[in-house]
């Protein structure tokens, strides 16, 4: 079996319950609606209590799963790979990527590749060695570990540094490799586990081809659906309500689509990634689609994304505190051990050695040392190596390995959440590295303040000129307007004074803003007939050439708004 459909175990979502090691007991839709319902009303406690005294609010989530376990049946939820992987992963992948600019992506590539594929493959193979020499584990037992473990949950590191405001550089690295690394994580995972069931000897090369093709599939189907949303759906239609809706049918569609493309070509074995699919999809949508929407329709998509986020991260958070086991984790406490130790120095070996490679294959994107710190730190563990260790069974392994594993990824997954969750935030204040978040806000908010109130300015001009208004009605208010701007510019300029930094961000966003514009009405007078293609094709030149010195101007003010940390200091500041 290849396809993480057929990893996933028969049990049906509403169902039955599934434990640590597999067990089901029978469930009810009422019970199902109940458990959904007191897990919601916790979530909101919880969000309003981790709120009130400055606490992640995913870690809360965590624990209050473990207390919420002690309810029994109020809470007996169907805690299923199904559940996880194909219910609430999508979403959260989606709506992740619909805030990750491509062109920022593109500039950090090369590392985010590198920690993606290299550091996925590598961590691996070691994590597997490490398991098998210590434990005595069966080697594919072993590689089946490392690679469940090896990949950065994207929901979980998401989460994390949208709530500490992470510089977004760094928040593109991270969350970049976390979103393409679990493909790499979900192949490996699938052939160690073939490799334990089946007679067939296994290949090195037809992992690789099979890694290239589901990699490739999933990305073709993503960016084929995206931008068919992109540019049919909101481009053309101007219903908040059917756009909105679009929008969570392709999530949802682009993931089902890959994972189950081999029913429709009659190889049920067969598929492509439905995580890459629903990255590519969301990259569309964010870069071409919400370009396309009215600023109401766009309003009302961030608005939905971000409440269907809160809601599946609190039932992926709780969740997790639910299926942990803490009596397996105390039965098998060396062998999680092995696991939480081997995870956290082969992270920091290959953040800081790949950083290096990454340094060599491109100098001009240096990754900063402080960043390199924070991303050793931030490779926590989640709900995909959850969701891979618990289709696991007896079928696969025996039982007393099966047991190891499933410890090993509950302390690990435990220990990355509640240890460097919680330890996160108080590295990036160290480093100079959070709250910048807040600050923009703020400056974005007198921003829209100004532009809002010259808009309404130039309203009135309008129909006092038109006689709609009397004159003397549009002297008054045109002198209100005026006061107010004026008013606005002053505390924009106050802030820009208590924030130097955010005056350069806004001009090099300015001066990106304005090539972009440049670039559209190029195509427009192309189009129009009143130049040639030849003529087109040099003034292109021209502007890519004028956005690569750009790209390098943000990645000079990257470098040097990076604390002095990062340039030998001894103490951060």
């Amino acid at each position: 079996m290849t396809a993480l459909t057929a990893l996933l175990p028969a049990t049906a979502i509403g169902v039955a319950r599934s434990g640590p090691l597999g067990a089901e007991e029978p469930s009810t839709l009422l019970a199902q609606e109940t458990a959904a319902v007191v897990l919601l009303a916790i979530a909101a406690v919880v969000a309003v209590i981790a709120a009130r005294v400055k606490f992640p609010y995913t870690v809360a989530l965590v624990i209050a799963g473990f207390g919420a376990a002690a309810l029994g049946e109020l809470v007996a939820v169907d805690i299923s790979p199904d559940l996880i992987l194909a219910l609430l992963v999508p979403p959260l992948l989606f709506e992740a990527t619909l805030y990750l600019p491509w062109a920022k992506l593109r500039a950090d590539l090369t590392p985010v590749l590198l920690f993606a594929l290299a550091g996925t493959f590598v961590s691996t193979l070691a994590l597997g060695a490490l398991v098998t020499a210590t434990l005595g584990l069966p080697w594919a037992a072993a590689l089946a570990f490392g690679a469940l473990i090896s990949a950065t949950d994207p929901v979980a590191v998401i989460a994390f540094f949208k709530a500490l405001g992470a510089p977004k550089r760094l928040s593109v690295l991270v969350e970049g490799e976390s979103l393409f690394n679990d493909a790499v994580a979900v192949v490996a995972f699938g052939l160690a586990v073939d490799a334990a069931t089946s007679d067939e000897p296994f290949s090195v090369a037809d992992g690789a081809v099979e890694f290239v093709v589901v990699s490739a599939g999933g990305l073709a189907i993503g960016l084929v659906l995206g931008y068919l949303v992109s540019t049919v759906f909101l481009a053309n239609v101007d219903d908040p309500l059917i756009e909105t809706s679009t929008t969570l049918a392709l999530a949802y569609g682009a993931f089902l689509l890959a994972e189950e493309f081999g029913l429709i070509i009659d190889q049920p074995d067969f598929h492509f990634s439905g995580i890459l699919a629903v990255v590519a999809a969301g990259l569309m949508v964010g870069n071409i689609g919400f370009r396309n929407t009215s600023p109401s329709t766009r309003l009302t998509l961030e608005n939905f994304w971000e409440l269907l986020t809160f809601l599946v991260n609190s039932g992926v958070f709780l969740v997790i505190g639910l299926t942990i086991s803490l009596t397996t984790l105390v039965a098998e406490l060396g062998a999680v051990l092995i696991g939480v130790l081997g995870v956290l120095v082969l992270r920091a070996g290959l953040v800081y050695s790949l950083s290096i490679l990454a340094e060599r294959l491109q100098p001009s994107r240096r990754i900063p040392m402080g960043f390199r710190h924070v991303m050793v730190w931030a490779g926590l563990r989640g709900a995909i190596s959850l969701a891979l260790v618990l289709t696991i069974t007896e079928d696969d392994f025996s039982r007393d390995t099966v047991q190891t594993v499933q410890a090993m990824t509950f302390g690990v997954v435990l220990f990355t959440l509640l240890i460097q969750g919680t330890t996160i935030a108080s590295l990036m204040n160290r480093l100079g590295l959070s709250g910048r978040a807040q600050n923009e806000l703020t400056q974005q908010h007198h921003q829209a303040r100004i532009y809002m109130t010259r808009a309404g300015q130039a309203e009135v001009a309008r129909l006092g000129a038109d006689g709609v208004l009397f004159g003397d009605l549009a002297d008054s208010l045109a002198k209100t307007y005026q006061r107010d701007v004026r008013i606005q510019t002053a505390e924009l300029r106050d802030h820009f004074g208590d924030h130097p930094e955010l005056e350069v961000a806004m001009l090099l966003q300015a001066r990106r803003e304005a090539l972009t514009a440049e670039r559209t009405a190029l195509t427009d007078i192309l189009r129009s007939g009143m130049i040639e293609t030849a003529v087109a094709e040099g003034l292109e030149a021209e502007l890519s050439n004028r956005l690569a010195v750009l790209d390098l101007l943000e990645e000079r003010w990257e470098s040097d708004s990076t604390p002095t940390f990062d340039r030998g200091s001894d103490d951060g500041r």
